[in-house]
């Protein structure tokens, strides 16, 4: 089976763990709204990519529960970011504002590229609705970067699907159920789990591959 999700185990009242597969690769996946985990995942990132913490590529993403009302919007519900094979899926809506300062520092970090589709309004709305998260500078949207690598100039409307058949090879489809879900769920089920998940996974492999960290330098 091309992508595939394994509960890990449940290591705390406030962490669950998965292995997500995809076409290959076996993601090691947290869940949790709590800070020290949120933390810890931090540390052991910087800790196993410390001699490239100068080129770091995170691949982020964001879901919130839709709103159908035009006046009044959901905040984000869930950050996602990935890198290698390594998934953190914050629960921020939890976390009754307690975000880590360790995680404001990451996501300031000039050193690290954090990739994405749309990520420009995705951090915008981060930011609004989370004070305590800054503006993060070293972002690039990876359909500028694809359009741009590509010399394909449709590329820049493209989705997420699309980018990945055009740099990953791969077929992926993001089942609009699960899109406009209860992301503001405490518990998230499996199949939302597989989604932001490989979202995130996704971002950092595209990245990877077109070499984000050198389009900063243009």
């Amino acid at each position: 089976m091309a992508i595939s999700i394994q509960y890990a185990a449940c290591t705390s009242i406030t962490q669950e763990a998965f292995l997500v597969s995809f076409f290959g690769d076996n993601i090691f996946t947290q869940v949790t709204h709590d800070p020290d985990i949120v933390k810890r995942w931090i540390s052991d990132i910087e800790s196993i990519h410390r001699n490239r913490l100068h080129s770091l590529i995170v691949g982020l993403d964001v879901e919130w529960r839709p709103s159908f009302n035009r006046h009044q919007q959901n905040p984000v519900a869930t950050l996602q970011l990935c890198v290698g094979r390594r998934c953190l899926i914050y629960q921020i809506v939890h976390s009754d504002d307690d975000i880590p300062e360790s995680l404001v520092d990451f996501l300031s970090n000039e050193d690290y590229t954090f990739v994405g589709v749309n990520i420009g309004s995705h951090l915008d709305k981060l930011v609004t609705d989370y004070d305590k998260i800054e503006k993060v500078d070293n972002a690039v949207d990876l359909r500028r970067l694809a359009a741009g690598r590509n010399n394909r100039r449709d590329l820049l409307k493209a989705g997420l699907e699309e980018l990945a058949k055009v740099v990953l090879r791969k077929e992926v489809e993001k089942p609009r159920g699960l899109t406009m879900s209860r992301w503001d769920s405490r518990l998230l089920t499996a199949e939302q789990v597989q989604y932001a998940c490989i979202d995130a996974f996704m971002c950092f492999e595209i990245g990877r591959i077109l070499k984000a960290p050198d389009y900063l330098r243009y």
